[in-house]
């Protein structure tokens, strides 16, 4: 074993870890704790402002890193403010006890999301091109590498499920410790080359917007238009999906079941289905393609939400695990299938930038539209009732509506993915023998650089 390539391997899969297990530290828990502290009615707006700042924030970052700053060290000074950010929500959070008002929580947690949302690209562009200047082949070294991503999410998600966290601020102040400890490892991971060939100062190009050529090429422009449709699908569960099984506590069948007392620690099954996932992305991409390994994604989504409305954590808590099981192939083998397709087929000059732009139509303008139309449907048909004045449970007329409506918002999420791969499966084609020259790809995209690179070299 080549162990300059090991230390490689070791190097990124620590970056994985620490990347994501910022994000489990609230992303599955912070609606409970919005619940729990009357602002449950704006669950919605906090996670779809994840999306709202990734139409923008990983585009303008992307493009930094690609021609001024190397993006290991755009990574640290990201990780840097949004760690700052978060730490602060959380001492304020702390501060207010009781009174914690929706304004000053959530500025402050969209300025640290705003730098923490643009560090996934660049996560990713780190590993590939530390992975692509060892020589080594991405789509069979980067999936073992973010898997150890998954592995810092459950972790995290543990966490603050047996410390109580996950309905206290106390989620937040993990998050950003987590997230200063990045910013200080980044700096030791290996230079990432910056384009300083182009005098002068570009809108476009600072802007990210250079990375929007690749829409010139048909086939990249159905995939990045059905990633966003797809990315409506990405926040639904971690939103809602805590509220939804920890909302069985005030069910009298229901409150003493594991499930709904442990609602972090069963979603958690869910993140290590990722991880096995994770490992098969490169036999399937190899063997089936993207638009199968895409179909299975969206056909992992319908069940996703189509389990969670036919189960309970009672007697039907094999339902949500089942849920929980096929979580791994929608999330996988869409986010990370799709990253290493959209790496695969840009020019290494606009690596970040195309990341970008995988994160505006996903994590951006999808899971916003996601986040925010799952809000209204749940607040259409979920009643929200109080406990009454010395009970200790709902009536039971009022927990079978509280059942029915989030039964029917999680069908009526399965129905959408279910529409959307059917669309996917007749409009998408996998023209993977298809052999596009680097002269050819110019002048399809404008690309001075080639933009889509030879087919030969694609997944």
């Amino acid at each position: 074993m080549n162990n300059g390539n090991f230390s490689l391997k070791v190097r990124l899969a620590i970056m994985s870890f620490l990347e994501f297990a910022v994000w489990g530290a609230y992303l599955t828990s912070l609606g409970s704790y919005l619940y729990e502290i009357g602002l449950a009615s704006n669950i919605g707006i906090f996670y779809a402002v994840q999306g709202i700042v990734s139409i923008f924030m990983p585009a303008i970052i992307g493009a930094i890193a690609d021609r001024y700053i190397p993006a290991q060290k755009m990574l640290s000074i990201c990780h840097l403010l949004a760690g700052v950010f978060m730490i602060s929500a959380g001492i304020y959070a702390f501060q207010a006890g009781d009174s914690v008002a929706f304004g000053p929580l959530f500025t402050l947690y969209t300025l640290s999301v705003a730098f923490f949302m643009p560090t996934i690209g660049l996560a990713n562009s780190v590993a590939y091109t530390g992975l692509s200047r060892a020589g080594l082949d991405t789509v069979k070294h980067f999936p073992p590498i973010r898997v150890f991503g998954t592995v810092g999410f459950i972790c995290m998600m543990l966490f603050v499920n047996f410390t109580g966290y996950q309905d206290s601020y106390a989620q937040l102040l993990t998050s950003g410790t987590v997230s200063l400890i990045l910013s200080i490892y980044a700096l030791i991971l290996g230079p990432c080359p910056v384009d300083k060939t182009k005098k002068g100062f570009s809108i476009s190009e600072v802007l990210g917007l250079k990375a929007f050529t690749l829409f010139k090429n048909k086939q990249m422009a159905i995939f990045f238009i059905f990633s966003m449709l797809l990315g409506v699908s990405l926040q639904i569960t971690n939103g809602f999906a805590n509220p939804f099984i920890k909302s069985f506590r005030l069910i009298e069948a229901f409150s003493d079941t594991f499930g709904a007392n442990n609602a972090n620690a069963l979603i958690a099954i869910s993140q290590a289905s990722e991880t096995l996932c994770i490992l098969l992305i490169p036999f399937f991409l190899r063997r089936f393609g993207i638009k199968i390994v895409m179909l299975m994604a969206m056909t992992a989504w319908v069940l996703r939400f189509g389990l969670f409305g036919l189960g309970n954590p009672g007697s039907g808590v094999v339902l949500f695990i089942l849920s929980m099981i096929v979580y791994g192939i929608a999330f996988d083998f869409f986010n990370v299938s799709g990253s290493l397709f959209v790496d695969q087929k840009t020019d290494p000059s606009i690596r970040s930038s195309a990341q970008g732009l995988f994160m505006l139509m996903t994590n951006g303008i999808g899971a916003t539209i996601g986040t925010l139309g799952a809000q209204a449907v749940i607040n259409r048909f979920v009643p929200n009732f109080e406990v009454a004045e010395g009970a200790k449970y709902l009536t039971s007329e009022q927990a079978a509506l509280q059942i029915q409506g989030w039964d029917t918002s999680w069908f009526i999420f399965a129905g959408y993915a279910l529409i959307v791969g059917v669309l996917f499966a007749l409009i998408f084609k996998d023209n993977q023998k298809e052999t596009i020259t680097k002269s050819e790809a110019s002048d399809k995209t404008g690309l001075a650089a080639g933009g889509i690179i030879d087919d030969k070299d694609q997944i």
